[in-house]
């Protein structure tokens, strides 16, 4: 990808735990491998947990469906963060979303950043016939972090409402290219857990290996 401008890479955490937490572990990983590629790139930095989003109310959906020409000062008010995440989310080179799996899906605090970007005729639009996906621009890196095992393939695997949900939504959003980090296991015993992130970590250094000289 090229642009005139600094790269930036949009980075959304949303684990509940600040501390020890085993996806944002991964994140830090994968922040550091592009970091290593783009010097010159920028980080702009989300934590759900200690940043909230709000979640979307009756006001934004009907800001969603209210035409610019018919905007009023509180239809404008109600899509200001809407607004705001939607450019952070156009204006990205790279997205990586960190995230542990809860209850066999997304946490609620992402969700809600989901809800605030997924808007017609901003990152979507339908033609009466199908839709179509406008983010073109960030390719995604979803660093994703499993309590137990046997998701990727073994009897969890039909429980797996996280990695699957998410990328089929970026893709619907049009980014094409999506990149999956994992571990797994994570609430195992330690020896269990330092061979899983140990196995993810040795995968970072080829999520952007081919990109050292591109800016």
């Amino acid at each position: 990808m090229s642009q005139t401008s600094p790269p930036t890479l949009l980075r959304i955490d949303s684990s509940a735990r600040v501390d020890g937490s085993h996806s944002r572990q991964l994140a830090d990983w994968a922040q550091a491998a592009w970091q290593a590629a783009h010097p010159g790139g920028e980080l702009i930095r989300r934590d759900l947990t200690t940043q909230p989003i709000g979640h979307i109310q009756a006001a934004t959906i009907q800001g969603f469906y209210t035409p610019d020409a018919q905007m009023t000062p509180e239809t404008r008010a109600a899509l200001a963060q809407s607004d705001e995440l939607i450019a952070e989310l156009m204006g990205a080179h790279t997205l990586l979303i960190s995230a542990p799996i809860y209850n066999f899906s997304v946490p609620s605090a992402l969700k809600a950043w989901i809800d605030q970007v997924v808007r017609i005729n901003r990152t979507f639009r339908f033609d009466g016939q199908g839709f179509e996906g406008l983010v073109k621009q960030p390719r995604v890196v979803l660093a994703l972090a499993y309590g137990a095992s046997g998701y990727a393939a073994g009897p969890m695997a039909g429980l797996d409402h996280l990695r699957p949900y998410l990328t089929s939504l970026f893709q619907f959003l049009g980014m094409t290219d999506v990149r999956v980090l994992t571990a797994e296991a994570t609430t195992a015993d330690a020896n269990t857990v330092s061979s899983s992130l140990a196995a993810a970590k040795a995968q970072v250094h080829t999520l952007f290996a081919q990109e050292a000289t591109v800016t």
